[in-house]
């Protein structure tokens, strides 16, 4: 922890059934891949819950069992060859790829689960073919569990890859039936009717805290300018690299577009900046922006319009710069505080 500049953190080797016993309180607690290896997932989230604080949030996720049905079929088969009866270990997993080499390419287990990473990386193959007691679960099943855990789901953590109507091809022009029914249906419901749709995560990944403790808010589409020259802006810290920035720079000065999803897929498709627009956001690299700062470094560096030759006004660098943070706060490149 010395790298990241921490001197107060204390670590401790415990299961999380004992949590209570540590009588500590959390604000924030990330239980990555581990939930799905309970016979009840309820009982980690119970205990999590018993030692978060009333306005705390845990982060957690469960193997989604459609997304990863062809594993557990694997599994079976493995199960079966007596290749899983113990810990797995060096004998098991060259039996394993010597066994699915042995396959045909066109048969179907060996065409969906086997990739070229398994013949050399001996953890990937422990934790799909040779996983014990690897469990899936559903949307549905999900929610149960937080249902008997007492806790409120928030969100999906990757919640912008869960859009329904992204798996559409005219979100707007949807067939009758579903353009009366979908609007009705709760997120539960349209989180579950996505994975039926399109099982594509292997995690089911969410966020959950203590019922009635959410703090209501002002989406960003729904901000008046009043709150636009009130809010203050802050660059994901994730972006904040030094091999980023040069590769900003070296773009704002060949006036070339920024790719500022190279740093992180999402959405999947690359995301650009034009050069102008770069150069305005440069500065949060350094520390987070006020609106109304980023509008005057626009109108310097767009003093007129390059048609009309006119005086670019407060109100029209406004709204341009509203246009570019509103869509990069919408994939979670920039981050939007209404003060």
């Amino acid at each position: 922890m010395q790298y990241h500049g921490f001197d107060d953190t204390e670590f401790y080797v415990s299961s999380i059934e004992d949590l209570p016993k540590l009588g500590l309180a959390f604000d924030y607690i990330n239980c990555d891949e581990v939930l799905y290896l309970f016979s009840d997932p309820a009982i980690g989230l119970q205990a999590m819950k018993s030692v978060l604080k009333p306005d705390g949030i845990i982060r957690a996720n469960l193997h989604s069992s459609l997304q990863r049905t062809h594993f557990y079929r694997s599994q079976e088969v493995f199960k079966m060859m007596g290749l899983m009866d113990e810990n797995p270990e060096e004998l098991e997993i060259e039996l394993v790829r010597e066994i699915m080499k042995s396959l045909k390419d066109k048969v179907v287990l060996k065409t969906i689960t086997w990739r070229p990473e398994f013949e050399t990386d001996d953890e990937r193959l422990l934790m799909n073919h040779l996983f014990q007691g690897d469990q899936g679960y559903t949307i549905s099943e999900m929610f149960s569990a937080l249902r008997a855990a007492e806790l409120e789901f928030v969100s999906m953590v990757n919640w912008r890859q869960w859009e329904l109507m992204e798996l559409f091809k005219e979100p707007e022009n949807l067939p009758a039936f579903l353009a009366m029914s979908l609007p009705e249906t709760t997120v539960e419901e349209q989180l579950h009717l996505f994975e039926l749709l399109n099982p594509a995560h292997r995690l089911l990944d969410f966020w959950c805290g203590h019922p009635n403790q959410g703090q209501s808010f002002v989406p960003v589409t729904e901000w008046t300018l009043d709150d636009w020259q009130e809010a203050q802006v802050h660059l994901l810290p994730e972006l904040k690299t030094p091999e980023l920035k040069e590769e900003l720079v070296r773009c704002i000065t060949q006036l070339n577009p920024f790719e500022i999803s190279q740093q992180l897929a999402i959405p999947e498709n690359p995301v650009f900046v034009d050069s102008t627009t770069a150069a305005c956001l440069l500065p949060l690299w350094e520390e987070s922006q006020s609106v109304k700062s980023l509008v005057e470094r626009w109108q310097k560096l767009r003093p007129v319009h390059p048609l009309t030759l006119e005086a670019t006004t407060e109100g029209e660098a406004l709204e341009v710069v509203i246009q570019a943070l509103t869509g990069l706060e919408r994939f979670g490149y920039v981050l939007l505080d209404c003060l």
